[in-house]
Parts: structure tokens; C-alpha cells; sequence
């Protein structure tokens, strides 16, 4: 998706070329690849002559997004909580990481102010619910 990203629309063939650094890449791996994040949505084609150029269909923020969204229900029950305490229970966690994160934490929204956002969605929520 990188590659897609800084480079956009690129053949296989490119974007193997593209990871050379990372470590030699195998055609037929890149491809399949390709093919699985087209499936997901994340990746669009189409055909030039014989070759098919891929695109990203979807931003890098909204895939870390989207992604992020995933391994919070997969391995932390949808609590931020857990996540958050996982990552500074990380021992590679640097000073200058943690100053940032504490200072995100201290500049978010208070409680009070999440609550009634949570009540109104759920009064919402109730009346979607209700109508259907």
C-alpha cells in the first residue's frame, strides 16, 4: 500500500521493483498481494493493453484508521483502554513518545462532554431502532 501511496497507480512489476529494498520480493507474492487488498476494497485496477496498473482506493490515514478499528476488537474487546495500556506497557517505548501521548491524553475532550456524546447516540441509536 506504500508503494501505491508515494508512487500511485503502478503495475506489479513496478511495485516490486519499488520494495527492492526492503528485501527481494517474489512477482507472484507481490501479486497475490495485490489481489487480496483489491478484494478488501482497499485497491482498484484497470487494464492497460495487456497489464493491469493498480491504484489505492482508500487514503493512508483511513487505512491506519480502519486497521486500528480491526485489532482493537480483534485483541482488545474494542476497549482503548487495553490498547493504550498495551503500547506503554511496551518496553521500546521512548521518553519523547511518551511526553506526546500524555500530552494527546491531557488535550482530549473530558468526560463529561463524551458522556452526552454517548447519550445522544444512543438516543440515536434507540430511535433507528424504534422506526425499523
Amino acid at each position: 500500500m506504500k508503494v501505491l501511496w508515494e508512487r500511485g497507480e503502478s503495475a506489479v512489476a513496478d511495485m516490486v521493483t519499488a520494495t527492492a529494498d526492503d528485501g527481494e520480493l517474489a512477482y507472484t507474492s507481490v501479486l497475490t498481494t495485490i489481489r487480496i487488498l483489491e478484494t478488501k476494497g482497499y485497491v482498484t485496477h484497470r487494464q492497460e493493453g495487456r497489464a493491469f496498473l493498480y491504484s489505492s482506493s482508500v487514503g493512508e490515514l483511513e487505512a491506519g484508521r480502519s486497521e486500528v478499528r480491526h485489532v482493537l476488537r480483534r485483541f482488545f474487546g474494542n476497549s482503548r483502554e487495553r490498547l493504550l495500556l498495551s503500547l506503554l506497557g511496551d518496553e521500546e517505548i521512548g521518553a519523547v513518545e511518551l511526553k506526546r501521548l500524555k500530552e494527546a491524553i491531557a488535550a482530549a475532550p473530558d468526560d463529561d462532554s463524551l458522556d452526552h456524546e454517548a447519550s445522544d447516540d444512543q438516543a440515536q441509536n434507540d430511535e433507528v431502532m424504534e422506526a425499523s
